[in-house]
């Protein structure tokens, strides 16, 4: 967690997400992890907006969130920001006061929990799938952006097999991934919003995305699903990690562990 300060008074920026992408491989440039850059792969991390999302005064504090499950790339951009602190996200500078590092864990077998998108999720149906779930597809090539009337099933499936393309590139391949066992990733799904907002993909063009947030519930089985949700905070779900979308924070707030009574329940004497 970079903790920040605001250097100048500065409008919130929603369309934050190439500038803070640029900053991040800067900070990975010359070392083992920037020739991911461009590749078209999961680049092995996910990040927060910066955050809280409002318009600041200068001196106020904002925080910002870099999650991947390579400890080492984590240290060279920890190592980067507080050598370079002067952070400029477009037109709002910050300064980084301080670098914490954070170690979440959805806990053991039989433990529950909610796990909350902190940006917008993106997930897009391939064409050769639509009619798999029956949708209507326009024709070409283009992937259609998962809407609330396409249903579950869809969404559940696209971000399984996104998880396991993470697994296979960044945990271990003798394990068994997200598809390879029964059961879903999570229990229940609340979605709570849909939305469009641009996004520079690259400099000088951009595309509008339709993104969606949610909380979605899960109970620990195993081992296994275990390191699939973990998997999940360090990588964020569902695509354009890289751009800042899909980022998720673990409610801790919400961890009943094997044993506990529910939180806030209150029982007669």
């Amino acid at each position: 967690m970079a903790h920040l300060s605001a250097r100048a008074d500065a409008a919130y920026q929603n369309d934050y997400h190439h500038k803070l992408r640029g900053r991040l491989w800067d900070a990975l440039e010359d070392t083992e992890y920037d020739q991911r850059h461009d590749t078209g792969e999961p680049p092995g991390f996910a990040y927060s907006n910066p955050f809280p999302p409002y318009d600041m005064e200068e001196g106020d504090d904002r925080k910002l969130l870099v999650a991947s499950p390579d400890k080492e790339l984590l240290a060279n951009v920890a190592a980067n920001l507080l050598e370079e602190s002067e952070l400029n996200i477009g037109e709002m500078p910050f300064h980084v006061d301080d670098v914490t590092s954070l170690e979440p864990d959805v806990g053991e077998p039989g433990t529950r929990g909610t796990i909350e998108t902190g940006t917008g999720l993106l997930v897009r149906i391939p064409p050769w799938r639509c009619e798999e779930y029956g949708i209507d597809h326009p024709g070409g090539d283009t992937a259609v952006f998962w809407r609330p009337e396409h249903s579950m099933e869809p969404l559940r499936k696209q971000l399984e097999d996104n998880l396991d393309q993470k697994h296979d590139r960044f945990a271990h391949d003798h394990l068994p991934g997200p598809s390879d066992v029964d059961g879903d990733l999570f229990d229940g799904y609340e979605l709570l919003k849909t939305f469009a907002v641009p996004v520079t993909v690259t400099e000088g063009q951009e595309m509008t995305y339709v993104l969606s947030k949610w909380e979605f519930s899960y109970t620990v089985r195993d081992d296994h699903h275990r390191r699939h949700l973990n998997l999940a905070l360090d990588c964020g779900l569902g695509e354009r990690n890289s751009l800042g979308l899909g980022f998720v924070n673990l409610d801790e707030d919400s961890i009943v562990r094997p044993g506990e009574a529910d939180k806030g329940m209150e029982y007669a004497p």
